[in-house]
């Protein structure tokens, strides 16, 4: 089932109704990225003010899940002596059947859900459509003993929860963003027509006689024209011998809509023909193995339609920390605490890489987009996601008529020690800025790294380059940010604007002078703790994402550990002797991770920022080791990288989001690469593997190019203005064979000779196809750049087959299925049969 956006706090405000103090606590299973945590976060703060018991259990993968519901979720089930209860997965399950993994669906038992009811936010895609359209609660009338019979559940229309909808017995609810009433209209017609059709009877001689059948009927249309042909009769529908041309088309067309309520009849119909021809076979066993056939093609095509949408790849689609803040907005409940953790939550997805394609960099979409701020996922519908993002701390937090509306980063502190405030800021594309020296921040951005190749020498001259022009001495920027002249702070923005573009830096700072409203487009968030501390979202998401993938306590010591592993020393073995379960190393950190968001106490936020600096150094280090060595192979679907050896191998090696972010940073300078030295193409995905000597295993991660539907907005405009003025001049062409051809006509009418009209005529008709023949191949390439699922991050999919097609020992487990662990062994074989993959939808 799914809850429409309009509804969203319909099932809070039943669960405020019927909560009592003896009521189970509701159940948080939160997957391990910041903006999942920013979700749990919101939705604790809801529950803690009306009082509501609740339970946070972190799980970092599938396993963790299963357990989970074995442990957590079984208790509550009324089959097993529980009240039942209320489960809410933030970033969990959305590509997964929750029943089965859950351990929900009882087929001992009558009642399913057990009385437990799942609530699912996420921005995984493509759903589990065995959540969204089914996941109901069977109730079993007395006395119903017709199995294909679907029972109505009270609220509940075609897997649409309506506003009489009550809770209390159980069943899997999807939070729908949009996506679901928006675009899955023909996916819920062919599951529900799957749903209510009447089983097949297996019999397998129907597969072995379909060409015979095929030719029977024709026989036996044959015969029927004859027999119409010689009483001059109409047929049975009342239609004339014209129509009689087309009985197979005719019939084709009305099993559409009646083969799914149509009973099997053993009996002839009344107005058959009694021929001997058609007593060679009896009319019933003809219809009834006709009907069944067609019901087989009817079900196969449904099903297809199903694969279709389960084959697209996987995307992100609206963040679901903002889907908690529409849910605290429409109970009146939003303030700035909750607005910020929204903001966290939308910036990290861009800093993990969660575009509207799949796991992967997003280069090609400004380039497509020059003009336009940095895109990832906001290309599309989240691009008003942000928008009203802006809106909300516009209205939330007016400036005083005294100051300016932004805040720029060479502003300072605040003026005021009571000053929480979210602003507007139009900050450069820096990480760590007000933590780190401008040197230090411009060097490990991922977006002047890649563009200005800092991996290499003459990089780093670059970079000393644009800092010169810049007018800012190396002493100066070496200092830490804080120390740095005011006047230069205040300048910053000024200066790099006047100098980025020459170094290909468009994107590096948003344009705009802020004074008004729609100047502010791509601006950043910052927000102040009085005289404590001032952060903006891009450092938060960073730092919260440190603490996720690398620890805090444990960052220094993992990299004295493989330090020494790499330089030799007769102590390495020993490091890696006892090597705890990785899901047990990640809880931790999440419950970290989660102290750090404190509203109003950003202590643990700043203790972090070495932990973050630590991680950005390893990025940096490692990856450019990997394109210095020319360690990037090119294989024939995707470009293919290792890391074997390093002193960071044990931090890439333990965390999959580390080694996806590093997988990002090579990925976007692999990619602005090859688009100097070929044209603005589209990027081409990345694989990336970690050794873990410990495991014997790999860590792979597929990363997508970032193609497809980032051409959203302005690429769909010009396409769709360039098939208007395509469509004018066709118009216009037709108009003028027409006069044309109407000359001609009437000079012939004089002439009195019109034995070759109809050759002129068509003539001029082949004359217009050959005009339009290359406007129609463009068209089909645009089509199949609008197609969806069109540039979508397929790993996951291609991770499954070359394991079915293969004896590799692969480990999937992560809920992004670009993730797998891979035997040491095994890797090679794994890798020669993913290159026969399509791992980018086309």
């Amino acid at each position: 089932m799914y809850l429409p956006r309009p509804l969203i706090s319909h099932l809070y405000t039943n669960l405020l109704r019927s909560h009592h103090p003896l009521s189970p606590p509701v159940l948080l299973l939160v997957a391990l990225e910041p903006d999942s945590l920013c979700a749990c976060r919101i939705l604790t703060a809801l529950l803690k003010r009306d009082y509501i018991p609740h339970k946070i259990q972190p799980v970092s993968g599938y396993a963790d899940l299963s357990k989970a519901g074995e442990e957590l979720v079984r208790p509550m089930k009324t089959t097993e002596g529980g009240s039942g209860g209320v489960v809410i997965c933030l970033g969990v399950g959305a590509l997964v059947d929750l029943g089965a993994i859950l351990g929900l669906e009882d087929e001992e038992s009558p009642e399913s859900m057990c009385g437990v009811e799942v609530w699912v936010l996420d921005a995984r895609r493509p759903w589990n459509l065995s959540n969204v359209f089914g996941g109901e609660p069977i109730e079993t009338p007395l006395g119903e003993l017709d199995v294909n019979t679907r029972q109505r559940h009270a609220g509940v229309e075609k897997g649409c929860l309506q506003r009489s909808y009550k809770s209390g017995k159980g069943g899997i609810i999807v939070f729908d963003d949009g996506d679901i009433m928006g675009e899955l209209d023909t996916e819920r017609d062919a599951y529900f027509s799957l749903v209510e059709m009447p089983e097949i009877e297996e019999d397998d001689s129907d597969d072995e006689n379909d060409e015979e059948e095929d030719e029977e009927d024709s026989q036996e249309i044959a015969s029927s024209r004859k027999r119409k042909s010689w009483s001059d009769r109409e047929n049975e529908d009342g239609e004339t011998d014209e129509d009689e041309e087309r009985p197979r088309q005719r019939r084709r067309s009305n099993s559409g809509s009646s083969v799914a309520s149509t009973p099997r009849s053993k009996t002839p119909s009344s107005s058959q023909p009694t021929s001997p021809i058609f007593n060679e076979q009896p009319v019933a066993r003809q219809s009834a193995k006709r009907l069944r056939r067609r019901l087989r093609k009817l079900r196969e095509r449904h099903e297809r339609v199903l694969e279709e949408y389960k084959n697209l790849g996987t995307s992100y689609s609206e963040p679901v920390s903002t889907l908690a803040y529409s849910l605290a907005a429409d109970l009146g409940r939003e303030d700035n605490d909750i607005l910020w953790l929204a903001i966290i939550g939308a910036t990290s997805l861009e800093l993990s890489g969660h575009t509207s394609t799949g796991l992967g960099t997003s280069v090609s979409i400004t380039q497509s987009l020059p003009h336009e701020h940095h895109k990832t996922w906001r290309s599309t519908r989240s691009s008003q996601t942000y928008a009203l993002l802006r809106d909300e701390v516009r209205r939330l937090n007016p400036p005083p008529a005294d100051q300016s509306p932004s805040i720029s980063p060479g502003a300072g502190g605040t003026s005021s020690p009571s000053d929480n405030s979210i602003r507007l800021s139009p900050d450069p594309r820096f990480l760590l800025l007000r933590h780190w020296s401008l040197y230090d921040s411009m060097l490990h951005s991922p977006y002047l790294a890649s563009r200005l190749h800092v991996w290499n020498e003459s990089g780093i001259k670059r970079l000393h380059k644009l800092l010169a022009k810049m007018g800012v001495s190396l002493s100066q920027c070496k200092q830490t940010y804080t120390h740095m002249d005011m006047d230069l702070k205040k300048s910053l923005r000024d200066r790099l604007l006047k100098y980025a573009a020459v170094y290909g830096l468009d994107d590096l700072v948003p344009s705009g002078s802020g004074r008004a409203t729609y100047e502010q487009e791509g601006w950043g968030f910052i927000r102040s703790w009085g005289w404590k501390a001032q952060l903006s979202a891009v450092d938060v998401g960073v730092i919260l994402g440190a603490i996720l993938d690398v620890g805090t306590s444990h960052a220094m010591s993992s990299t004295s550990a493989s330090a020494a592993a790499y330089n030799g020393s007769s102590q390495a073995t020993v490091v890696t002797e006892d090597i705890p379960d990785r899901s047990e190393a990640l809880l931790p950190r999440f419950f970290a991770a989660y102290d750090a968001l404190a509203p109003n106490h950003p202590t643990h936020l700043l203790t972090s920022i070495p932990a973050a600096q630590h991680l950005l150094r390893s990025i940096l280090r490692t990856g450019s080791s990997l394109l210095v060595k020319h360690q990037i192979r090119h294989l024939r679907a995707f470009r293919m990288g290792v890391v074997k050896e390093g002193p960071d191998l044990a931090l890439f090696a333990n965390s999959p989001g580390a080694l996806v972010k590093l997988a990002l940073w090579v990925g976007e300078a692999v990619a602005v690469n090859e688009r100097e030295k070929k044209g603005p193409e589209s990027a081409t995905p990345l694989v990336l593997a970690a050794l873990d000597e410990a495991r014997g295993t790999y860590v792979v991660v597929g990363t997508g190019g970032g193609i497809g539907s980032g051409e959203d907005l302005e690429a769909r405009k010009e396409k769709a203005e360039r098939k208007a003025k395509k469509e004018a001049e066709r118009e216009q062409k037709r108009k003028i064979r027409e006069d044309k051809k109407a000359a001609r006509a009437a000079q012939r009418e004089l002439n009195g000779d019109d034995s070759d009209f109809e050759d002129d005529d068509t003539e001029s008709e082949s004359e217009g196809d050959s005009d339009s023949s290359s406007d129609e191949e463009d068209e089909a390439e645009m089509a199949k750049k609008q197609k969806r699922g069109y540039g979508h991050n397929r790993f996951g999919i291609a991770f499954q087959e070359v394991v079915e097609e293969t004896n590799a020992r692969v480990k999937i487990d992560s809920f992004d299925h670009c993730i797998v662990e891979v035997k040491k062994e095994d890797l090679g074989g794994f890798l020669e049969g993913l290159s026969l993959k399509a791992v980018v939808g086309r």
